[in-house]
């Protein structure tokens, strides 16, 4: 156990016994103090907070990387009190999260065209770029959670994924549907056989066998899309973490179209994306005008029964 491991207990235990809830530094601070660690640093600098911040496992969508960059400066602050040799990480540095943009909302047309010129790849890219874009679609994972996806993780018995550590720390299990289990069927069977010597336990793989990189498929995945003439002239271009967004909007729109009680069902939506309530849930009602034009339907139905 490295001395900077032992500052970060220190530093996290002194902080628990202010009433801080820590949930995320208790889990992203040891993994900053192995990478510190591994780069032979004896303390934290500035440098070695934005490599960590940025890493290449960080989905530039999302917060992640603001919320790291802050983990690194607080216990930096803590050791700067011991070691003047700390460097603390100024504020701004990282760019907070980016203000709301419109997801692009793709048709069911738009996702077959995407699986279809990925079959034009080489075999392996083109069986793990077709899968992996079939399985976003269909299940509103997270890119990042589908590239840590091990082959462990699918449970093929009864149809269900096991997603570990995702964002917030949470490990939630996934039910997927016949058509979608047998298609990751399909795409293993072809992995093993085109791929049969792999590097990693990872689920989808890369030509070489190793576990996917998020910046490479989402250079690729952008390149599906330009290729396919999708989002051609869109305000506001498509992304792979839009596929997403897709997901959870049609789940609604199928749900109001069907007459259910979406106050009841946002909750099950919630748990089965992951988010951390269903107050997350809620931005998409307002994602497409569509959405906010049957919950405003639905609203004034229900206030014309009141009125009655």
């Amino acid at each position: 156990m490295s001395a900077l491991a032992d500052a970060a207990r220190e530093y996290l235990r002194l902080r628990n016994s202010l009433g801080h809830e820590l949930a995320e530094y208790h889990r992203q601070l040891p993994r900053f103090v192995a990478f510190l660690d591994a780069e032979g640093l004896p303390t934290v600098t500035v440098a070695a907070a934005l490599a960590w911040a940025q890493g290449p496992d960080v989905d530039p969508a999302t917060s992640i990387a603001p919320r790291r960059m802050t983990i690194a400066r607080g216990f930096a602050r803590y050791l700067a009190g011991v070691d003047d040799r700390t460097e603390v990480p100024p504020q701004g540095l990282i760019a907070g999260r980016r203000r709301w943009r419109p997801p692009f909302i793709y048709s069911p047309g738009d996702i077959t065209a995407l699986m279809a010129q990925a079959r034009r790849l080489k075999p392996m890219p083109a069986a793990t770029h077709e899968t992996l874009i079939g399985l976003l679609a269909a299940t509103g994972m997270r890119v990042g959670e589908a590239i840590r996806l091990d082959r462990g993780d699918i449970d093929w018995a009864v149809g269900v994924l096991t997603i570990r550590e995702s964002k917030f720390g949470k490990t939630r299990m996934v039910p997927v549907l016949d058509s979608t289990l047998t298609a990751l069927e399909r795409y293993a069977r072809s992995r093993d056989r085109l791929c049969p010597r792999t590097a990693s336990a990872s689920f989808f793989v890369s030509m070489t066998g190793t576990r996917l990189i998020y910046r490479i498929v989402q250079q690729n995945f952008r390149q599906l899309c330009d290729r396919a003439g999708i989002g051609a002239g869109a305000e506001h271009p498509p992304r792979i973490h839009d596929l997403r967004h897709t997901f959870a909007v049609r789940t609604l729109l199928e749900w109001y179209r069907a007459g259910e009680d979406i106050e009841a069902q946002l909750a099950t939506l919630s748990t089965y994306l992951g988010h951390r309530d269903p107050r997350s849930t809620y931005w998409y009602l307002s994602a497409t005008p569509e959405l906010l034009a049957l919950a405003a339907e639905r609203l004034e139905l229900s206030q014309q029964v009141l009125r009655r």
